[in-house]
């Protein structure tokens, strides 16, 4: 999916010039509140043309310019084939960051595609998983020590009105497991270390997690199995207004485990150019490392980055095989949305061996 930001015609120009100065323009300090609506067109193979707006969210709590900056992100679409989605991204920090609430939300009818389980699987044919599906995903998290956080984390999946289309022209797939639709509930815990100060844009800092969930019947899962995901992401400033950022990620998982909820390559955040599920199996390894020129030197809003990434899925740890490790790498524009809180709306062209990949989003992907 690429969402693709347009600006429908105005009944008078100096009304239209008013609300693009009124988006554009960043007159707010940078303690005071912000909150932008603007429409959003995106295109993709599956689904056909896809109207619809996005909304921002900014604000540091207590209106204190000391407190980090807290985000939402709201992304809602429909098609005219009768299919919708309703995307919610929060970075939530409390006064002098006591509490932390870190999350997502999706809730959408929006055809999957899926390739198969494992590293060696093919890119022709895929299926089309046309389904319901319900994601809520929240870490609260309680301060211990400066910028170190633990608490639970809980992870609600409901994948329902499930049909898997088997391709045309190509061999079946064998249904996976949860391809009649499926309902899991993750309870675990995260510890999370982030002394990051702008979630969208941040140009030095680190961030680290360990974090935990299990999914048991009793908890009202409709299967067991558990997972333990690792990440850590790093950003040096270098020269003026660069910034050098590298991220590692692993996701370790054990048990019977739904094909949507398997650990997943690709996607608007990491090995960008692949689809997100492209490959997909019990365990991952991922990272990528961008540079960032935010602004260019001639530039008071534009910028640019580089990026490149490496992935491999495999059954097993044991299993992991560098013959079988993919890679991604590509190029994106900056235009920066809202000066003194210092975010920038990117544009990303993510090349792979099977082609590139468009993203349009506000903020950077990691």
């Amino acid at each position: 999916m690429l969402p693709v930001t347009v600006l429908g015609q105005a009944k008078s120009a100096s009304w239209a010039s008013r609300q693009f100065n009124k988006f554009f323009n960043d007159t707010t300090s940078s303690a005071e509140k912000s909150f932008r609506v603007y429409p959003t067109l995106g295109y993709s193979p599956e689904t056909g043309v896809e109207p619809g707006a996005s909304a921002l969210w900014l604000f540091r709590a207590r209106g204190d310019s000391t407190n980090r900056l807290s985000e939402v992100q709201t992304f809602a679409f429909f098609t005219f084939k009768a299919q919708f989605g309703l995307w919610i991204d929060n970075a939530i920090y409390g006064d002098k960051d006591k509490w932390f609430f870190l999350g997502r939300t999706r809730i959408q009818r929006f055809p999957l595609l899926y390739y198969g389980i494992g590293n060696n699987t093919s890119g022709d044919h895929p299926a089309v998983v046309d389904a319901n599906y319900i994601l809520l995903r929240q870490r609260v998290l309680r301060k211990i020590k400066p910028n170190l956080f633990l608490g639970p984390e809980v992870d609600f999946q409901h994948l329902f009105g499930v049909a898997f289309n088997q391709p045309e022209g190509g061999p079946a797939h064998t249904l996976p497991i949860g391809s009649s639709g499926t309902t899991n509930l993750g309870v675990g815990a995260a510890l999370v270390y982030d002394d990051r100060h702008n979630v969208l844009n941040v140009r030095k800092g680190w961030f680290g997690e360990i974090g935990y969930l299990g999914y048991t019947p009793s908890l009202g899962s409709d299967y067991r199995f558990s997972s333990v995901n690792v990440e850590v992401r790093a950003f040096h400033p270098i020269a003026r207004n660069n910034v050098l950022a590298w991220q590692v990620l692993g996701n370790f998982m054990q048990g019977d485990i739904p094909f949507n909820q398997l650990a997943l390559m690709g996607g608007e955040m990491m090995m960008r150019g692949y689809y997100q599920g492209r490959y997909r199996d019990k365990n991952m390894l991922a990272a990528q490392v961008e540079y960032r020129l935010l602004p260019f030197t001639f530039s008071k809003r534009l910028g640019a980055t580089l990026f490149a990434g490496t992935a491999t899925v495999a059954p097993t740890v044991s299993a992991f095989r560098l013959d079988r490790v993919q890679f991604a790498g590509g190029a994106g524009l900056r235009y920066l949305l809202f000066k003194k809180k210092d975010i920038y709306i990117r544009l990303d062209m993510g090349l792979t061996k099977e082609g590139p990949g468009f993203y349009f989003f506000t903020g950077e992907a990691f």
